[in-house]
Formats: structure tokens, sequence, C-alpha cells
């Protein structure tokens, strides 16, 4: 079933991995490397940005709430509503970190709700 914006409103978490990101100006910012789930309430907790590196070194891992991605099919990829230096500034994690103690390490999903000024949906 499509959504009015014509999206599906099923996907497999297959086939976001590894989808490109992409500013507003069209520059692509990253991928996205995972998703992190919360089991307790079967939502999607945020999706981990992976951006930085250069053949696996270095990559740094950013959360960012999945309501704010909005896949584009012009470009085959999501669409992040901020510029490159926000990406830059927004808080990143080794990807083992974004699930420890629950996603709960220095409270990340806040941090991340509160850098990118969505509101809780927990």
């Amino acid at each position: 079933m499509t959504t009015v914006t014509g999206h599906t409103t099923a996907i497999l978490a297959s086939k976001v991995q590894g989808t490109a990101v992409y500013n507003p100006g069209g520059d692509k910012i990253g991928h996205v490397e995972d998703i992190v789930l919360d089991k307790q309430s079967d939502r999607i907790m945020f999706a981990a940005l992976g951006f930085g590196g250069l053949m696996g070194m270095g990559e740094k891992y950013a959360p960012v709430p999945w309501s704010i991605l909005t896949y584009s099919k012009d470009k085959g990829g999501y669409e992040l509503p901020v510029d490159e230096d926000n990406i830059k500034s927004a808080p990143v994690y080794d990807l083992k970190d974004l699930t420890k103690e629950d996603g709960s390490l220095g409270l990340i999903r806040q941090k991340s709700y509160d850098y990118f000024r969505v509101a809780r949906d927990w």
C-alpha cells in the first residue's frame, strides 16, 4: 500500500542498508549502514548513517531519526534535510555502541532527536 507521497508503508531492512543519503543540494553525504530497532515498542530507534570513511577505515556513524529521511526515486536514495556541516557536527559513535546498553549509552536516541530537532516519538 502506498502513502500520500507515493512511498510504500513497508520495506525490508535489507533493502535500506547501503542506500545512499543525500543533502538538500543533492550531494551524497553518506549511506544507511544499518537500522536500530526498539524491540519493546516495535519501532525504529534510528538509522545509523555511515559517513567520512575511506575504504572502510575511519567511518563515523551518526544516529539519525528515521522520520527525517525521505526516499527520493530520482536520486535512488534518501534525502536528509541538513547540510554537510551539520552532519559533520552531529553526535557520532562506533557502530557497536549504538545498541550498547539498549542504545542508552549517553542517551544516544535523545541526543540524536535533540540534535536534529525532531519531536520524540517514544
